[in-house]
This record gives C-alpha cells, structure tokens and sequence, in this order.
C-alpha cells in the first residue's frame, strides 16, 4: 500500500454525511491511500469547547493525539472542525510547555503522553499532494461543470496553524477540482463563513449568510457548490433545500463533496460515492456527471 493514516472522521460524517465518508474511502482505495480506522476515538474537542474551557479542550483532542502516536501512525480527517481542533491542539501543545505538562498529566493517568509526532492532515492535503496521481486517473472529465468552492474556515485559518493554503487566496483544492475538467469559479462570498455554527444560536443570521452566499455563487454563474466539511455542508444541501431570495427565485444549488467530484472524474462507480444521498436534487447537473 501507499500512504497509511488513521481516519478521524469525528461526530457529524459517521451520524449524517456517509456519502462524505463512503466517497472518501473509495477515492482513497483508488489512490492506494491506506486508511485505518482510528479504536478509542472521542470526540475531538471542538472549537466550542476551546471557548468554554481550554484545559478540558486540550485534553480531549491530546488524548486523540496520543493514541495515534502510541501506534505510530498519523491523522487524517475529512472534517474541517476536528481538523482545526486537533490541528490547533497539537500546535498549542508542542509550542506552549506549560499547557504541555498539565495535559499530560492528564494523559499519564490512561498510559498515554503527547510528544508531538504525530501528524494531523487533512484529507484534501493529502490529495493535493497525490494531485499528478489523480490527473493520471481521471477518465470523464466533468467539462461544463461551473464549482462554487466553499473552503471553509477551519481549513485555512489561522494560517499559521494550518499552513495548508494561502489565507488570502486559497487555490490549492480549486487546483484539485479542476483536474477533472471543471472550473471552480470566482465568487466573491466565497471565503465568508457559511453560518453553519450559528444555527443553534440564531438560526435566523445563519440563514440570512446562508442566502447571501447562494445569491453570490449563483450571480457569479456556479451550477454547483463544493464542500469539504460536513458542517459547511449542512447549510449547502440541508439548510438550502426550498431556499429562495426575497424575490421568491430559487437559491438551491446541487451540493456535492470534493470526494464526490473527484470519484466521478476517475470513473468509479457512483453508488459507493453515495450521490443517493445527497439531499438537494443533482438533476441539473446529471448529465455533466454522468449519473
């Protein structure tokens, strides 16, 4: 086999987006990206944690960390919340020595410690990376495939945390997506919030920037939206079903996942890249897929 990680798939992929986790699993397969299943994993933290208490944060992505390098393996997650929080964790833990001995206190008491050599990745580095790979196997380029990408934040911010694109500028997965004969085009809200952590707080302010990113990334003429965070994707295909403009004209977009456009492109078979799953309609874009 190739490259070898345990997967973090965290809370949200496993209980409601398998077509992320299913659509990862066989891009990697074809990639010859070994992925192992991470034993012991809790939740990682998250950031709303980080904002309640710090410690209790640190504890819970270190302790992640830790099993991961007690086998010797690094992590990779598809998520963009458990990649900000284990990412920042192992960040916080290797420069700050103090927050380093308290939280292997903690950590002494199951048997474990956090050295700092493990790896956090995710999965899109890891494909950027392999991209010279994937053109070599995309075999129905998706040519009329206009992309409005939504990076997300915790992907590229703080920047030099994650160090994985340029916070400004971000172009290293429109790269990835236009290797299969798409354009992943300019919108000018792309780099704005989703609003997907507002929903349990004001659900009127996450739809109202849910709105204003669907009227830009269709005023700038996307026939889809990508994703590759299933948080950022609850607002996309869940949150966006029936969605209009105060003109009462339909904002839906077909939502799909980078691991999605990119199976499609390399020629699997669509039914374990989970497209049945996805909730907003793929009609107007089906024949571009081929499905």
């Amino acid at each position: 086999m190739g490259e070898q990680y345990e997967v973090f798939l965290g809370c949200a992929i496993p209980s409601r987006f398998n077509n992320y986790e299913s659509s990862m699993r066989a891009v990697a397969e074809a990639l010859d990206i070994e992925l192992l299943d991470f034993e012991g994993a809790s939740c990682c933290g998250t950031v709303v944690l980080k904002s309640i208490d710090e410690t209790s944060w640190l504890a819970l992505s270190g302790r992640n960390l830790a099993l991961a390098e007690s086998r010797g393996h690094n992590v990779v997650t598809p998520c963009n919340g458990c990649y900000g929080s284990l990412r920042d964790t192992h960040h916080v833990l290797t420069e700050n020595e103090e927050h380093r001995n308290t939280i292997n206190k903690v950590l002494g008491k199951l048997g474990l410690e956090f050295k700092g050599s493990v790896q956090v990745r995710h999965f899109v580095e890891v494909l950027y990376d392999l991209r010279d790979r994937i053109r070599e196997r995309i075999v129905r380029p998706l040519e009329g495939l206009r992309i409005a990408f939504h990076p997300g934040c915790h992907l590229i911010r703080p920047s030099n945390v994650t160090g994985f694109d340029d916070p400004e500028l971000p172009r290293k997965v429109d790269e990835l997506l236009e290797l299969t004969g798409a354009k992943s085009i300019y919108w000018p809200l792309k780099l704005r919030c989703c609003g997907s952590p507002l929903l349990i707080a004001s659900e009127d302010v996450a739809m109202r920037i849910l709105r204003e990113k669907m009227q830009s990334a269709k005023d700038s003429g996307a026939n889809c939206v990508v994703t590759n965070c299933p948080a950022c994707h609850t607002q996309f295909d869940v949150q966006a079903l029936g969605l209009t403009n105060e003109a009462g004209e339909s904002l839906e977009l077909p939502a799909l996942f980078v691991t999605q456009v990119l199976g499609l492109a390399m020629g699997l078979d669509p039914e374990p890249l989970g497209l049945d799953l996805n909730r907003v309609p793929l009609d107007p874009i089906a024949d571009i897929l081929g499905i």
